[in-house]
C-alpha cells in the first residue's frame, strides 16, 4: 500500500495544532539577506580569531563516508590530536581502524610516519604552513579537509567559491552552544558550527559531496581547544622510532582514513 494511500487514525487537536506549526516554520523559513550577512560575519570572526592564535592546541574526532560499487554507505571513525604554532610549525597525528599516522613540520621539511607500519617519508617544503598545505595539494594530490579552518587566509579560502550563506541558528556541539551556518557552492555543502561568546571556536565542520552518488560526508569535531600551551625547542623535531624505515612518500600509501579497495569511485 502506497504512503498517500495509507488509512491514518484520526489526530488529537493539540497535536494537529502542532504539527500546523512545525509546517508553518518550515514554510516560512526562507533566510535572506540579513541571514547571509550573519553568516559571514559570524564566520570571520572566527576566522579573526583562530588566525590571531599564534599556538592552537586540540583534540579532534572525524567521520568519513564512502559510497561502495553497489551504492552501500560506509562511515569510518578516527581521532587525533593537533598542536600548531605560527607561522611554520605543526605536529598532527590521528588513529584510526587501519592508520595509525603522525604529521611533523618544522619548516623546512614534512614528515610523515606510518605507526603501525613503522615507516616514514619526508618531503622538502620550506615555508608556512599555508604554503605546505598548497604544496600537498598541488603536488601530491593529497587534500587536508580541515586544513582550511587553520589557515592564515582562512577566510577567503573557506568562502572563494560560496554561492549561498545562511545563518541556520543555535546548536549545542559537545555541551557548547554554537551559531549553526551553512554555505553551499557548486560541488559542495559545508556546515559549520561555531562557539558562541569571546572566543568563536569551530566545534563541528562537516562537508558534503554533491557532485558524488550518494552524497557522502566529511565530519569534523574539535574539542579540547588550547591557546595558552608552551612549546618545547624540539616539539617539532622529528626522531625516527627504532627499527623504522625510511621510504619514498609513494610507499606510504595505506596512512588514509578508509582502507584500499573499499570504494573505487571518489572519496571525500
Amino acid at each position: 500500500m502506497g504512503l498517500l494511500s495509507r488509512q491514518i487514525a484520526p489526530t488529537p487537536s493539540w497535536c494537529t495544532a502542532g504539527i500546523a506549526l512545525i509546517v508553518t516554520m518550515l514554510v516560512s523559513f526562507a533566510p535572506g539577506a540579513q541571514a547571509e550577512d550573519d553568516a559571514g560575519k559570524i564566520l570571520k570572526a572566527m576566522t579573526d580569531y583562530v588566525t590571531s592564535q599564534k599556538v592552537i592546541s586540540a583534540t579532534f574526532d572525524t567521520d568519513i563516508e564512502v559510497i561502495t560499487d553497489d551504492l552501500q554507505k560506509i562511515q569510518f571513525a578516527s581521532s587525533g590530536q593537533m598542536l600548531l604554532s605560527r607561522p611554520d610549525k605543526a605536529r598532527v597525528s590521528r588513529m584510526g581502524g587501519y592508520a595509525n599516522v603522525e604529521m611533523v613540520f618544522d619548516g623546512k621539511t614534512l614528515t610523515m610516519l606510518g605507526k603501525n607500519l613503522n615507516k616514514y617519508a619526508q618531503i622538502d617544503s620550506a615555508g608556512s604552513i599555508d604554503e605546505l598545505v598548497d604544496h600537498l595539494r598541488n603536488k601530491f594530490g593529497m587534500a587536508i579537509p580541515g586544513a582550511d579552518l587553520m589557515l592564515s587566509r582562512s577566510y577567503d579560502q573557506l568562502m572563494s567559491d560560496v554561492l549561498d550563506a545562511k545563518h541556520i541558528g543555535r546548536g549545542v556541539i559537545d555541551g557548547i552552544e554554537c551559531d549553526h551556518l551553512a554555505f553551499r557552492d557548486n560541488d559542495v555543502d559545508w556546515q559549520i558550527w561555531v562557539e558562541v561568546g569571546s572566543t568563536p571556536i569551530p566545534r563541528k565542520y562537516v562537508i558534503t559531496s554533491k557532485a558524488v552518488t550518494g552524497a557522502p560526508q566529511y565530519t569534523l569535531r574539535i574539542k579540547d581547544w588550547k591557546t595558552d600551551v608552551p612549546v618545547a625547542p624540539d616539539t617539532f623535531a622529528f626522531k625516527p622510532p627504532a627499527a623504522s624505515q625510511k621510504v619514498e612518500i609513494s610507499a606510504l600509501a595505506n596512512l588514509d582514513e578508509v582502507p584500499q579497495g573499499v570504494a573505487s569511485g571518489e572519496k571525500k
